[in-house]
């Protein structure tokens, strides 16, 4: 990790081992504010229940995600956690609905965004569609890397395209735990103010994935919907997935950080 993963006073929950920052929407796109404003540089995870399982089996993750500047849920088994913990302002703050938030938000205080990662395609489509709906939104750049490892002069030249368009903010669209790997090893070697991973968030607003109903969203069903939709790809996740957290949580309750 990078001397650039500074921890900020968000009170933090502690689930299965990942300091969970506890946040709403408000408060988020806020502390994005107070960053930009005073010139602070951190990241951002956005975790899911995949997402941390992930991070708890790799030491490498569980430190990128305990010392980020937030590490949000975006998920109900993480909110219902936290509740569990005693922080009743727990709340989900989900990538899809983070980025169309802080568009809307962006285009009243002039942040400038970068769109990095995606298929071919997807960012400028992503880019086209926000302003489209905010017209006086700033997109600095987008760029959608190869799937394959860069070569260090590639990546090089990625950090210089990236500084060079001195974005405020950079989505990453990597898919995690990919996306955390990479703005872990990037961090400081970028200026912009905040990177964050907000993985199919990009695949959301594209319309090349389908978001679940409202009300599944609100009540912890999601993940089934996803899975309907792409049962080869996910049915790992989720079948074995839940049960591993569940019986987490029994064995090691959600608690405060201290």
């Amino acid at each position: 990790m990078t001397a650039e993963l500074v921890v900020v006073p968000h009170a933090r929950v502690d689930v299965l081992g990942i300091h969970i920052s506890v946040s709403d929407m408000d408060d988020t796109v806020e502390t994005f504010d107070r960053w930009i404003a005073q010139g602070e540089r951190h990241l951002v995870c956005v975790s899911d229940m995949n997402a941390l399982l992930c991070a708890r089996a790799d030491e490498r993750l569980t430190e990128l995600y305990n010392t980020a500047g937030l590490t949000l849920a975006d998920g109900m088994p993480l909110v219902w956690a936290g509740k569990r913990a005693g922080f009743e302002r727990m709340a989900r703050v989900c990538g899809p609905d983070l980025l169309e938030r802080v568009m809307a938000v962006a285009a009243e205080r002039g942040w400038s965004q970068y769109f990095y990662g995606g298929a071919e395609g997807v960012p400028e489509k992503l880019r086209d569609n926000f302003v489209a709906r905010h017209p006086e939104l700033k997109v600095a750049g987008v760029y959608s890397p190869p799937y394959r490892a860069l070569s260090e002069a590639e990546d090089a030249e990625v950090v210089n395209r990236l500084n060079e368009a001195k974005p405020d903010i950079i989505w990453v669209g990597l898919g995690a735990p990919k996306q955390e790997r990479w703005m872990a090893e990037h961090r400081d070697r970028l200026d912009a103010a905040i990177l964050i991973g907000v993985g199919a968030a990009f695949d959301f607003h594209t319309g090349r994935l389908d978001r679940a109903p409202g009300w599944m969203q609100r009540s912890g069903l999601e993940w089934s919907y996803r899975l309907y939709k792409e049962p080869r790809r996910l049915w790992r996740r989720y079948v074995l997935g839940i049960p591993r957290f569940s019986l987490g949580i029994l064995r090691r309750p959600p608690r405060p950080v201290c």
